[in-house]
């Protein structure tokens, strides 16, 4: 039988990043993970907007030097309205280096599993279905994600809403310099986002998330590569002449990935003996590109809360209930406020109405107009780690 403090349950970005985490604070761990889930190779399109709290933690499992080689900085972010609505954030006004920087999912994902395969205090056993005699921890932090298993187990709903929309996950190159500026466009009924990338061509690649409904979704994925690449051409023409000036055509580069999108939540979070932590926990949508930045919150709050508890009373049980409250009262707003924004973004640009069409619009030109206001919403998004 393994023993441990911690048995991480989950194949992820999350889960590897917590089981680093524990093992760098001196944690035994028993990594829990599904033997039918690779980590991604080259093929993965997906890309990550990760905020300075993220990016300082990943610092800190010294895989961030690996990471930064290939990624890229957004210097600012153009968001635009469907009526003449505009908003500018920049690094420059927030006195940052950058707001965020853009990297490759399956290259972050493979840059944890290497660095787990080095660390003594991290041992690999079957994934928590299988080992249920084999492991023995008093804490069994569950971050399989949105479909959890593990969560189900323990009797925890999770309500789901379903926008009735999906993701398409794009990898392009574009004919101009992207020059570190990252586009959203709100419309309805879809939001396109082109994050600036270094692949496949330094300085002209993007990574897209295109949300839009699934029916349309699934007629392009029908369609084939080359109506995607028509389609989202049309899409860049439909913003205006300043995007095309600015982006000029895209080329699809690799193959297409979707996901169906939500709005969920686990009714608890912690009891005793187990936390959830990442997707397993909530569920936003992703036009805010928070998603995985809400769950490396998540692990870097959870291994505080744990190393602050053990230093306090070291005879306390790591998967004691007392002490995992402690993690969901420090994460439950933060993640509320985030999924409440999103949410609201959606349905707000959702609504076709003439009226709200221009209020929203107005809104958004107001607000980039009010500097106080734009640097407190750039600086929740970033989630800088304080001094």
């Amino acid at each position: 039988m393994v023993r441990a403090d911690v048995c991480v349950s989950g194949s992820g970005a999350v889960a590897m990043s917590l089981a680093l985490s524990l093992a760098a604070k001196g944690w035994r761990v028993a990594w829990a993970r599904d033997p039918q889930r690779h980590v991604p190779g080259a093929d993965d399109v997906r890309t990550y907007a990760l905020n300075a709290r993220s990016q300082a933690l990943l610092e800190r499992l010294r895989v961030w030097p690996l990471l930064q080689a290939h990624a890229c900085a957004v210097s600012r972010m153009a968001i635009h309205g469907d009526a003449g609505g505009a908003l500018s954030f920049s690094a420059w006004q927030q006195c940052q280096a950058e707001l965020a920087w853009i990297v490759d999912a399956g290259m972050l994902e493979r840059a944890l599993s290497d660095a787990i395969g080095f660390s003594p205090l991290i041992e690999v056993v079957p994934a928590v279905s299988e080992n249920a005699q084999q492991t023995y921890a008093p804490l069994l932090a569950v971050c399989e994600g949105k479909h959890s298993a593990a969560r189900q187990a323990l009797g925890v709903r999770f309500e789901r809403q379903a926008y009735g929309h999906s993701g398409l996950a794009l990898r392009v190159e574009a004919e101009h310099p992207h020059q570190g500026v990252a586009h959203q466009w709100f419309r309805s009924p879809d939001i396109l986002a082109l994050l600036p990338f270094n692949l496949p061509r330094e300085g002209h690649g993007f990574g897209v998330v295109w949300s839009m409904p699934q029916t349309r979704v699934d007629e392009l994925l029908a369609a084939g590569p080359q109506a995607i690449e028509v389609a989202l051409n049309q899409a860049l023409v439909g913003a205006g002449e300043q995007a095309v000036a600015a982006i000029g055509h895209l080329r699809l580069c690799a193959t297409p990935a979707s996901w169906p999108l939500a709005l969920a939540g686990a009714d608890r979070w912690c009891g005793e003996g187990w936390v959830l932590v990442g997707d397993a926990a909530h569920q936003v949508h992703p036009l805010s590109g928070q998603g995985l930045n809400l769950g490396l919150a998540d692990v870097d709050t959870l291994v505080s809360v744990l190393d602050e508890a053990r230093k306090a009373a070291p005879w306390r049980s790591p998967g004691d209930e007392r002490v995992l409250a402690r993690y969901v009262r420090q994460r439950r707003l933060p993640t509320l406020a985030m999924s409440t924004l999103t949410d609201t973004l959606l349905n707000l640009f959702a609504d076709e109405r003439s009226v709200i069409k221009d209020v929203r619009n107005a809104g958004m030109s107001l607000v980039d107009r009010l500097t106080p206001l734009k640097n407190w919403l750039v600086g929740h998004a970033m989630d800088r780690p304080s001094a």
